[in-house]
């Protein structure tokens, strides 16, 4: 077991520098103050403007980078300072979410295929480890054709499953990242300086899914190789 937390707490550390990282960025270029004085929920419903969209609507929602898209209900939901601030970093957050209305209104693949793996994911996700390791303890005295190991391997594909998310979710956020920016940038919403600050908050933010998946991936393969090696 020494490995399994060695590779949590890694895993961990790698996860809180990125996240601190990204505190520190957002916290940064909240100070750079828009030159055309729009709020992060005007440059919203500007840019979901110029795409023709307009069964989605801007709301505000309480938190500190709480900010998401439901495509559920099609809500661009912004956290209260994104939504009423006027600098750079409430630009970056603010065009990245309806980046994801875009894709949902041009049926972007890998966002569709996301949606479909939500509900899958959402309960998988609340047993992968509990039957992974419930299942290791129990192969430890039935063997490794018992139930025990049956359990494990039924953990190991819910674990599978939630990487998969993971590794789907890179694409879905980059292209977000990528929209928001190119909008921003061809529509003169944002001088040069203001753009290279939401370009540096959305690379940052952009990390932290990427820390997510690759640590979601070194979790599956040390239970696989525990798992597998018994067998």
């Amino acid at each position: 077991m020494i490995g399994f937390y060695i590779l949590i707490g890694a895993i961990s550390l790698v996860s809180w520098l990125v996240s601190n990282k990204l505190k520190s960025k957002f916290k940064h270029y909240s100070n750079v103050q828009l030159s055309n004085g729009m709020s992060g929920a005007e440059i919203a419903t500007q840019m979901l403007a110029d795409h023709g969209i307009t069964d989605v609507e801007v709301l505000s929602t309480p938190g500190m980078l709480t900010d998401h898209y439901n495509p559920t209900n099609k809500t661009v939901n912004l956290s209260e300072g994104v939504y009423n601030q006027r600098n750079a970093a409430a630009a970056a957050v603010s065009a990245h979410e309806v980046g994801h209305a875009v894709q949902h209104a041009k049926a972007y693949q890998w966002l569709g295929l996301r949606s479909k793996l939500v509900p899958a994911v959402s309960i998988t996700s609340k047993y992968s480890q509990w039957l992974v390791i419930g299942g290791i303890m129990l192969g430890a005295a039935s063997g490794s054709t018992g139930i025990g190991f049956m359990i494990a391997v039924a953990g190991l594909g819910f674990m599978a499953m939630g990487t998969l998310f993971s590794f789907i979710t890179l694409p879905v956020e980059y292209d977000a990242s990528n929209r928001a920016l190119a909008w921003l940038k061809n529509k003169n919403i944002v001088t040069q300086e203001e753009f290279k600050g939401s370009e540096d908050a959305l690379k940052w933010a952009a990390r932290t899914y990427l820390v997510a998946a690759i640590g979601s991936l070194a979790m599956l393969l040390y239970w696989g190789l525990r798992i597998l090696s018994r067998d």
